[in-house]
């Protein structure tokens, strides 16, 4: 029984070797675990815990400066640049035609803010306008200096140089009738405005001539108008039709001289004028003009002026109805309240006659007590199209300017203000 016990204790010692020896064995002869190929093959990396710092001694980093954001190039900024100079020779004013420098207002709406913007230009504002002689005048008052006007007479001369035949003058309508292009500027209740310089350059250098279509107040005078625009841009109205005008830019006329415009960045504030209507109409007691404005809103309309329309024919036919009536109505039912003022306006100066009223949208004239019809031919009904004027008033030669240079008190009226 010893013998049996003794051996079965050693079978189990040598058994416990064989397999001890059999796991060295293995242990030493095993293939690497999956985790260790990645890394020898695919540098692989396990992820870091969200709860462990993965830099936990950080290195100083040097980033590299970032660019400021891009600013578009802006036309108000003038740092280094000198202001712009423009040697046209007349005063720069928002409106040319709506606009008198015989006129001097009574106050001024805002500060003296150039329209040009801040430092653009070398010409001083000075709330009416920009004057070309002076830049260091602090006066409203627009009087101009009786040099430019020979100047701008010569420079006009240069650039249209030999006058158009005929024949040329009928092509260069032709080319300019709806039919045959597109190309139009619009000249509105505002007039000749300083900005419409440069759309008319800009217009002359595709052709030689160009269409302005007039509409609203500035059509009761188109005289003015065409004066006007002959003065300012140097060319010729060679073709009117109504309200319907072809500029010509001239013979020795060259794009690229064009005369350096600056454009208004924003229309300026209208100066303050003197009231259109008084209380009490001169050489009447307050009763009478209390009775004369009841009378005229009363009396029947003598035309209905429509919206934007062409008003060229307005001033004959008060000066027509005055042969027979005192008091004129004119309904302007539809207009804004300072067309309707600058008509009324330019009906005082013209006809002459004496404002009444302009309540309910109307506009009431009287003829004064002391009437005198106007002579035949003092004032001539101006002919619709320039086909029939004379050679010296078709080109070159004379000018048909006004005798009086007064568009009387700007027409910029504003609703407390008659």
């Amino acid at each position: 029984m010893f013998i049996v016990t003794r051996f079965s204790r050693q079978i189990r010692q040598s058994h416990s070797a064989a397999v001890t020896l059999s796991t060295r064995r293995l242990s030493s002869s095993a293939p690497p675990s999956p985790s260790s190929r990645l890394l020898d093959h695919y540098s692989f990396k396990s992820p870091v815990s969200p709860f462990q710092n993965p830099n936990p001694n950080p290195e100083p980093s040097t980033k590299k400066k970032q660019k400021p954001p891009y600013r578009p190039p802006s036309s108000l900024d003038r740092t280094g640049k000198k202001p712009l100079r423009s040697d046209l020779p007349f005063d720069f004013r928002y409106s040319y035609t709506e606009s008198s420098p015989a006129v001097r207002p009574i106050g001024l709406r805002e500060p003296k803010y150039s329209p040009f913007g801040p430092g653009l230009l070398d010409r001083e504002w000075t709330g009416v306008c920009a004057p070309a002689v002076d830049p260091k005048v602090r006066s409203v008052d627009g009087k101009e200096d009786p040099k430019l006007e020979e100047k701008r007479r010569r420079m006009r001369e240069k650039t249209l140089g030999e006058p158009l035949t005929a024949a040329e003058r009928k092509i260069l309508v032709e080319k300019c009738q709806r039919h045959r292009t597109k190309r139009q500027i619009n000249l509105g209740r505002d007039g000749l405005t300083h900005n419409m310089l440069n759309d008319i350059h800009n217009h002359w250098k595709h052709a030689e001539a160009v269409r302005i279509k007039c509409m609203g107040v500035p059509t009761v005078d188109m005289k003015n108008v065409c004066t006007q625009l002959e003065d300012k841009t140097s060319g010729k109205v060679i073709h009117r039709q109504g309200g319907l005008l072809v500029l010509y830019r001239g013979r020795n006329y060259h794009p690229k001289k064009r005369p350096v415009i600056p454009l208004m960045l924003w229309r300026p504030h209208e100066p303050i004028y003197p009231r259109l209507i008084k209380t009490v109409i001169d050489g009447l007691s307050i009763e009478e003009t209390k009775e004369m404005r009841k009378r005229g809103l009363a009396v029947p309309a003598l035309t209905k002026l429509a919206k934007n329309g062409y008003y060229g024919s307005l001033v004959p036919m008060v000066r027509d109805a005055f042969l027979t009536d005192e008091l004129i109505r004119i309904d302007c039912q539809g207009l804004e309240r300072r067309d309707y003022k600058k008509i009324g306006c330019k009906l005082r100066d013209f006809v002459p006659c004496i404002l009444v009223t302009f309540e309910k949208e109307q506009i009431v004239v009287w003829r004064g007590k002391d009437y005198k019809p106007t002579e035949a031919g003092q004032f001539p009904i101006e002919r619709e199209s320039l086909d029939n004027w004379d050679s010296d008033m078709v080109y070159g030669g004379k000018q048909h300017k006004r005798s009086d240079d007064s568009c009387s008190q700007l027409a910029f009226y504003s609703g407390d203000e008659e």
